[in-house]
């Protein structure tokens, strides 16, 4: 991703297949990420939280053009969005505060859950695709709950519970921004599948990241709480914690599901 001037108010990203997800459309974690990035620059102020809404799609192979605005600009807090469109429709919306941390005062009052650590854990398996996407870039293994393959050889749908985990990482990235964290909160979708018994489909409309506390790891665990599925439509939440057992954000989502075929 490329700014477009010296304000770093007008930035560009080409769609390519490792940020698309097998529907071959920019993954919708990775919108977020990159309104992240515009605006974490664009203000030179770290993320406290930030939210993307997905008005439509963009599709493999065509280039998303971000316009930030920075609305309000304080002492500590700027509040700032960006709006992304490609060939002048407009694709996705990022609002967010970008502050500056303040105060030697830090309390956690939830815990991680009780995982094995990641290589003991098994793949989660992938999509079907005929390319690159990003479920190539992201490894990710099933901490609690069950496999895609253990979900589809079931006879009979057999609902599950509605807490799961997920150990995420991307191979040789070693480092932890709010733009990473943003791509791994995507993974809510994930829980809803759990829950409801057999691999589903989820179209994101929104997803939001709050920020707690950032330090490096290699893995990042996927603490996912799935609140609900009605209407074709669910809603899910999602702690993200370091190896150490930091938390590092919070993440959730509202989504249009469906199926797998």
């Amino acid at each position: 991703m490329d700014p477009l001037d010296d304000s770093h108010l007008q930035w560009e990203l080409d769609v390519v297949p490792g940020l698309s997800t097998p529907g071959d459309f920019l993954f919708g974690g990775c919108g977020l990420a990159a309104g992240i990035v515009a605006l974490e620059v664009a203000s030179a102020r770290p993320t406290v939280w930030a939210t993307a809404q997905y008005l439509s799609f963009a599709p493999t192979g065509t280039r998303l053009h971000l316009d930030v605005k920075l609305a309000a600009i304080g002492r500590r807090t700027t509040q700032a969005r960006t709006i992304g469109s490609v060939n002048g429709n407009e694709i996705l919306t990022v609002n967010g505060a970008f502050g500056e941390p303040q105060g030697a005062l830090h309390s956690v009052w939830v815990e991680p859950p009780v995982v094995d650590r990641p290589e003991n854990c098994p793949q989660r398996g992938l999509f079907a695709s005929t390319t690159e996407t990003i479920v190539d870039k992201i490894e990710t293994r099933q901490a609690l709950g069950r496999t895609f393959e253990e979900m589809g050889v079931a006879d009979t749908i057999q609902p599950g519970p509605s807490k799961s985990a997920i150990w995420a990482r991307v191979p040789g990235h070693l480092g932890m921004e709010a733009a990473a964290l943003a791509v791994f909160g995507d993974l809510v979708a994930g829980g809803v599948s759990q829950a409801v018994g057999r691999p589903t489909h989820g179209s994101s409309l929104d997803n939001t990241l709050r920020v707690v506390a950032l330090e490096p790891t290699e893995w990042v665990l996927c603490d996912i709480h799935a609140f609900a599925n009605s209407r074709g439509y669910a809603q899910g939440q999602a702690f993200l914690w370091s190896e150490g057992g930091r938390l590092l954000a919070t993440a959730s989502q509202s989504m249009s599901v469906r199926p797998t075929e």
